[in-house]
């Protein structure tokens, strides 16, 4: 696993092994996790999802404590997927990195607690799956508009974005700020400490 450049961020690119029956991977493994995050999985829910091409899902987070980390890959088409930055008094804040998910080079990220997350379908079908460490809370479920002009992710060009109504109505990073709704990077990085014990 490789820190990308928003803290509290890894992308892993698992050894594909194929044959003529087909391929195998191993996707996750909690010793080579461990040794580059300095902290386990708590796998408390998986979640799958299919998206037709423009599918644009996020930017999501959940409020810290205790967050939601995730572990992220496409097993069909590709997406372009994308962590945020969005822990107020952090020094990337309001920076954002994005990686290419797809079957054909399979990687996977994670995003630690307090980071947004969204991703768009490349392509029709485009499958991903991730690992969640907290189960689904409603009333700890926030969103940031995926087209905030202030964060300017470069999404890639084609037809109109395909947004929910619910990410379409979703406040910009400064209205979230303005809100309330953001994490603080020291907050989200005491809660790492406190399942780590270290750093």
């Amino acid at each position: 696993m490789k820190p990308l450049g928003v803290e509290g961020a890894w992308v892993h690119e698992p050894e594909v092994f194929a044959d003529s029956r087909g391929s195998f991977r191993e996707w996750f493994a909690d010793g080579p996790f461990r040794a580059a995050t300095g902290q386990g999985f708590p796998l408390a829910q998986a979640n799958c999802s299919v998206s037709a091409r423009g599918t644009l899902r996020g930017i999501h987070f959940a409020a810290v404590p205790p967050g939601q980390a995730k572990y992220v890959t496409c097993v069909t088409g590709a997406v372009l997927d994308v962590v945020v930055d969005i822990r107020s008094g952090s020094p990337t804040f309001g920076q954002w990195e994005a990686v290419r998910l797809d079957e054909a080079t399979p990687r996977c990220v994670y995003l630690s607690e307090g980071l947004g997350h969204a991703f768009m379908a490349l392509d029709d079908h485009s499958t991903v799956v991730y690992l969640c460490s907290e189960g689904y809370a409603p009333q700890r479920e926030h969103g940031i508009h995926p087209l905030d002009p202030a964060l300017a992710v470069a999404w890639p060009a084609g037809p109109a974005p395909l947004l929910s109504d619910k990410d379409a109505a979703a406040p910009t990073l400064e209205e979230a700020g303005t809100r309330g709704l953001l994490p603080s990077y020291e907050e989200c990085r005491a809660y790492r400490r406190s399942l780590t014990g270290a750093w």
